[in-house]
């Protein structure tokens, strides 16, 4: 499949903006994350590229994850309507979601959402998240749910998402699947990485024996502890590695 490259068309800020997502999409699908064409990961671009405007670069619809190109990806507004000439069209009842999250929080660069089995199942559990790993301690201390109202087709379920997210960056869409909010691209795909791990563990201890659960003042300062776990780098810690497999695994996705 042949994509006139964008890379001499965009500004630089804008390219390595969509070479980081095209390697978020394609690891969302070498990790076994994605659901076919469906679901979406979305990223801001910053207002030094739109001059202060809300712009997002979203998947094509239609294209597989592992099919993603940086030039391919679609630059939309808050109302999901193309930017520039695409022959691929993009789904706006996709970005209800998206953009609710990006209106309520400005600072959020990337908001990632996955059905993947082991999410979609802990997601239909009452007690929800189970403070049962190591990996769960750090979900835990920005953890948010948000009850199902059905397909996310409806404008007015923005309001009531927006309120049960708050500031948290690991939202539990129940009945549905996961949803993180990263600062960027590495952050949203690295919570969720933990959050889909969490979620695996869960549903594989819960075939088992009696649960034991993590001392709730381990919960404390979860914050500080991961900051001292990643060296104070964060996301950037392991990203350059991960972008570095899907260079291994397809460099075509920087095209």
């Amino acid at each position: 499949m042949h994509m006139p490259s964008l890379k001499e068309v965009v500004s630089a800020e804008e390219w390595a903006l969509r070479c980081d997502l095209a390697a978020c999409y394609r690891l969302v699908a070498a990790y076994g994350w994605s659901d076919l064409v469906f679901t979406h990961i979305s990223a801001k671009l910053p207002d030094s590229v739109t001059g202060g405007e809300h712009q997002f670069l979203i998947n094509p619809y239609g294209l597989m994850f592992d099919e993603i190109t940086a030039s391919s990806l679609v630059k939309v507004d808050m109302a999901c309507n193309k930017l520039h000439e695409s022959p691929f069209p993009v789904n706006p009842a996709g970005f209800v979601i998206h953009s609710a999250v990006h209106e309520a929080r400005p600072e959020a660069g990337c908001v990632l959402h996955t059905h993947t089995r082991a999410g979609v199942g802990v997601s239909a559990q009452k007690a929800g998240i189970l403070p049962i790993s190591q990996q769960s301690t750090f979900v835990l201390h920005s953890l948010a749910y948000h009850d199902y109202e059905g397909v996310a087709l409806r404008p007015e379920e923005k309001v009531r998402l927006q309120a049960d997210l708050g500031k948290a960056n690991y939202l539990v869409l129940r009945n549905h699947g996961m949803l993180t909010v990263g600062r960027t691209i590495a952050d949203a795909f690295l919570h969720m990485y933990t959050l889909e791990n969490t979620c695996r563990i869960q549903i594989d201890a819960q075939a088992g024996g009696e649960l034991t659960q993590v001392n709730p003042a381990i919960l404390a300062g979860m914050a500080d502890v991961m900051r001292v776990a990643t060296a104070g780098q964060g996301a950037q810690l392991a990203w350059p590695a991960l972008l570095r497999k899907a260079e291994r695994l397809d460099p075509g996705y920087k095209t």
